[in-house]
Formats: structure tokens, C-alpha cells, sequence
């Protein structure tokens, strides 16, 4: 796992410590408290890892995720799609799996793409970019460059959100500090997708977004404003970066 501070494996609270937790991000679920009390309905099959996979979390959590990808059914792949990767640190184990058992590839350019799946992506593709050590990552990842392109593009036509925002700025983080090759990319292909990123993170809603959803005497901010924003020179945290020039 790499050591340089930045943000990767996940920024919804998925850093194991190694840096401030995103403010706007799903709580993490909760351990299971009362299953099996007399009387109480018990899921079966799929449905039961399901159920599971809402309640538990830690390596409990990352156990019921990866075996839904090894059997869950045609059921459990719209949750693995939009929810697999929902506020737990351990994302990193799992989040190659899921994009590769729910075919994110299939998904993200097809018809049916709603903002759920396309804010999935974006977890999905942050958790990879950073996750080295722990599961797949993005040069390991075949349809990482349809993939990147499909929810850069997704992303242009979104209302921006603080969390969208942060998603996309770990993810292009990655794609300009490496060479391509390690981003599943080629130069063209990679260079074409970061750009792609940065225009909607520049633009002035998506800045008006940022800088009005983060508070700026949290630790994040401090940590994203000084660590991503500042490697990218993104416009929205110029007065503290020195400049959006690129």
C-alpha cells in the first residue's frame, strides 16, 4: 500500500488512518445486533448476504462482499454496482472484485446509468487507483481506460457535490502522478481522460460546490486543499495553492 500520504484507497473514511476523513461520505454500516432473536425473519441464499452486507462491517464486511462476487445472483449485482463500496476502510480488499464480478464495465457504458452507479464508479475507480498491497488495482484492471472515460463523461453531465468532486480529484491525482502504464492507460488514453477530469473540476459550479461544502477549518480540508488540490492546481483552491495555472 503506498505510503505517500495521498488519498487512495478511499477518501470516504477509507484510509486507515492515513488521512483525515471525508466529510460526505455514507456512515459506515453497523455490526449485527439481534440477529437470530426468536421470531425475526431470517433471509436466505443471496438475500441473506445481502442483508449481511448491510449490517456488518470490517473484515466481517469484506468476507459477505467477496463472496456475493464469487455467487451472489442476478439479484445482488445492482447493490454490488452502486452500494458494495459504502463507508468501510477495508474497501481496498474488494472494490477489483466488485467491478470485475458486476461487469462495471457493461454497466457504466450502457444504457440503464444512473447517478447511484455513476457515484459507484467513482468509488470504485478511487478505491483502485490507491490500493496496491491490498486488492486489483488500475493497471491490472483491462477496462480501466472504457471505464475512466465513461464516468469522466457521466461525471461532466452530474450536479456537482462535494463528494463527486473529491472522487474525481483522487482519481485524476492518480492518473497525472504515475506514469500510464500503472493507470491501466495508455499516454493518449490517459492524458485525454485526466483532462476530461479537470475541465469539470474547474469549472465554476463545481468550484462553488467545493468551497461551499467543505469547511475550511476541518482536517480535510486542510489535507486535500494542501496535498491533491495543491499537486493539481485545481482553480477552486487557487487562493491557497498558489494558482490553477497548468
Amino acid at each position: 500500500m503506498r505510503r505517500d500520504g495521498r488519498a487512495g484507497a478511499a477518501r470516504h473514511g477509507l484510509d486507515g488512518g492515513r488521512h483525515p476523513a471525508h466529510p460526505d461520505h455514507r456512515p459506515a454500516v453497523e455490526p449485527v445486533r439481534g440477529a437470530g432473536r426468536r421470531g425475526a425473519a431470517t433471509p436466505r441464499g443471496g438475500e441473506a448476504l445481502l442483508w449481511l452486507a448491510e449490517r456488518v462491517a470490517g473484515w466481517g464486511r469484506v468476507y459477505v462482499v467477496e463472496a456475493l462476487c464469487r455467487g451472489g445472483g442476478t439479484s445482488s449485482r445492482s447493490w454490488l454496482l452502486r452500494r458494495a463500496c459504502d463507508g468501510d476502510f477495508l474497501n481496498g480488499y474488494f472494490a477489483g472484485k466488485v467491478a470485475t464480478a458486476a461487469h462495471l464495465h457493461e454497466a457504466i457504458t450502457g444504457a440503464d446509468v444512473d447517478d447511484d452507479l455513476v457515484d459507484h464508479t467513482g468509488r470504485l475507480l478511487a478505491v483502485m487507483a490507491d490500493c496496491d498491497g491490498m486488492g486489483l488495482t488500475l493497471d491490472h484492471y483491462p477496462p480501466a481506460p472504457a471505464v475512466l472515460a465513461a464516468h469522466a463523461g457521466h461525471l461532466a453531465r452530474q450536479t456537482p457535490t462535494v463528494s463527486r468532486y473529491v472522487d474525481a480529484a483522487i482519481i485524476v491525482d492518480h492518473l497525472t502522478s504515475k506514469p500510464p502504464d500503472r493507470c491501466g492507460c495508455t499516454a493518449e488514453q490517459r492524458d485525454r481522460v485526466a483532462e476530461q477530469y479537470l475541465t469539470v473540476l474547474d469549472r465554476a459550479d463545481w468550484c462553488d460546490a467545493v468551497r461551499a461544502g467543505l469547511d475550511p477549518a476541518g482536517d480535510f480540508f486542510h489535507w486535500f486543499a494542501t496535498d491533491v488540490a495543491a499537486r493539481l492546481r485545481l482553480r477552486a483552491f487557487a487562493d491557497l495553492t498558489g494558482g490553477a495555472d497548468r
